[in-house]
């Protein structure tokens, strides 16, 4: 009420003095701090957050007859973790989400933590019928009871399946179908149908290591083989993994693809995924000679180098469509996830991303990019052919475009032994750096500047890197921003980066800094998403 009265009299002061003092009363009035709400500021404009409570992993995502459906962690009486539901929403296209009643409620077995959905189109498990075929999920039950009590069996495996496309699920009378082997971490079952051996496999994290487990009706299963307790990080529990095969592009070969989670353990701290490539005769993972050298070498790779992509999975049916391996991952990290500054909700989705596997001089690699269908948010573009930076440089500005939603693609050349930085920043001094240093050899992102940081120590305590081998003169990037968070494709997305910020206010420039030698930024193009 302050604020309104403040700016009335400042109209009618300036109405009195006349236009001698015009000028000055108008700058008076574009100094006047505006108050933002919580959504106007952080609530994202194109990433899925669900209205209220707390959010966490993705889970049990399947396509089917037109829709895609994601299912979550999720807890509706608070914006911290607690007893865990599965939170669903529905979407045509991955980019707009309608969010439907809670899928899946705890009950006496447990509360309902990560697992996975698919679509059963042969009628395997019985549920339903050709004409009618089931979805069916499987979750895992988390006894807080017996966790309490010191027992080490408090995780089991349970399903559910619906009849109704996803909308209201029944939970097997049989449940726990799946017995705890006398293992603390027991938990996130991915299933998926395997054509190549014609079963359904079902990967889960067992602590130090993922156990894959073979089906031919999705409720009686056998434990096939272990994988990872002497490969890959181990810095904390292996949590939420995928297994898939997927071709190599470009070629008609094949190589199965592992994903598992850790916390702590990420590259830059706290929780992150890496991935695995090798081949899978139908009961063991081998993972590929070459790619076991680059994880010693690398101490392991990682889906997503940034502080903010955890327990990512993929889509399940999707061949249905076109072919694509899309994933989706929690865009937050439990180092600081239950602290943000949002308090009606609590995190958000990146943005989902097709993933595509490449061989490049005998090395393997996952590559992500944005799905195509956020192209048809874009209202309208702008495009700069070359510019040749030799001081700092806005690029763009909040008089073309508003910067917080954004698609951002552009090619650098010229580029020597040194740092190539750029920021989004805004009047208030609050900015987000990212770029390449070329002297040390990694990619970066510094969010220590961009305002709301120390509701955790460790939210922006050190610059988040992403090292890379090899020399170069040319880079391509692409920059998906969405208010509070960035996500940073990086050589067409052979290294990706995603980590949110706070900022006071909205960003309002997006530029590029001054190197030690000029270097060239060529097809810049700026997209403006049309979110309302």
């Amino acid at each position: 009420m302050k604020t309104i009265i403040k700016k009335e009299f400042l109209k009618l002061l300036c109405m009195i003095l006349g236009t001698v003092v015009l000028v000055g009363c108008k700058q008076s009035l574009l100094n006047e701090k505006k108050d933002y709400s919580e959504a106007e500021l952080y609530r994202p404009n194109f990433h899925f957050t669900p209205k209220k409570g707390w959010m966490n992993d993705p889970n049990g995502m399947f396509y089917y007859n037109g829709y895609y459906h994601l299912f979550y962690q999720y807890y509706p009486d608070s914006n911290v973790w607690g007893p865990m539901h599965w939170g669903h929403a529905i979407s045509t296209d991955l980019i707009s989400w309608t969010e439907k009643p809670i899928a899946l409620y705890p009950d006496e077995k447990g509360y309902i933590f990560s697992g996975s959905a698919v679509v059963d189109v042969k009628n395997t498990s019985g549920f339903g019928s050709l004409k009618n075929p089931p979805m069916v999920a499987m979750f895992t039950y988390h006894d807080a009871i017996k966790e309490k009590a010191g027992e080490i069996n408090f995780q089991s495996q349970g399903i559910a399946y619906s009849l109704n496309e996803g909308l209201t699920w029944t939970k097997y009378e049989a449940n726990p179908i799946i017995k705890n082997p006398n293992i603390k971490d027991f938990r996130d079952p991915k299933m998926t149908w395997d054509a190549i051996h014609q079963q359904w496999i079902m990967i889960l994290a067992g602590g130090d290591k993922t156990m894959l487990y073979g089906s031919k009706n999705l409720k009686d299963w056998s434990l096939l083989s272990n994988f990872g307790k002497e490969i890959g990080a181990h810095g904390g529990v292996w949590e939420c993994p995928d297994f898939f095969p997927m071709l190599i592009d470009g070629t008609d070969d094949y190589k199965w693809v592992m994903l598992s989670s850790i916390n702590p353990g990420g590259p830059n701290g706290g929780s992150a995924t890496q991935y695995f490539v090798g081949d899978f005769d139908g009961k063991t993972f081998t993972i590929d000679t070459s790619f076991a050298k680059d994880v010693k070498e690398q101490k392991g790779l990682w889906i997503d180098y940034g502080r903010d992509n955890y327990a990512g999975v993929t889509w399940s049916n999707i061949s249905e469509v076109d072919g694509r391996k899309i994933f989706i991952g929690w865009m937050s990290n439990w180092d600081y996830a239950q602290k943000v500054p949002t308090e009606t909700w609590r995190s958000s989705m990146t943005i989902p991303r097709e993933l595509v596997l490449i061989k490049e001089d005998g090395h393997f690699i996952v590559s992500s990019k944005p799905v195509k269908e956020l192209q048809n948010y874009i209202a309208k573009t702008i495009k700069k052919e070359s510019l040749k930076i030799d001081k700092e440089t806005v690029l763009i500005d909040k008089g073309l475009v508003n910067l917080s939603k954004l698609d951002i693609r552009f090619s650098l050349k010229n580029l020597k032994k040194d740092v190539y930085s750029f920021s989004l920043s805004n009047d208030a001094n609050n900015s987000i750096q990212f770029g390449i240093n070329k002297k040390e050899n990694y990619f970066f992102i510094d969010r220590s500047k961009s305002s709301k940081i120390t509701f955790s120590d460790v939210f922006a305590n050190k610059i988040s890197k992403a090292p890379f081998t090899g020399d170069f003169d040319k880079m391509d990037i692409r920059i998906i921003v969405d208010k509070t968070s960035i996500e940073i494709f990086y050589n067409n997305g052979k290294t990706v980066m995603t980590e949110i910020f706070f900022p006071d206010k909205p960003m309002e420039y997006f530029s590029a800094s001054k190197a030690n030698t000029e270097y060239t930024i060529e097809n810049v193009i700026i997209n403006q998403l049309n979110f309302n």
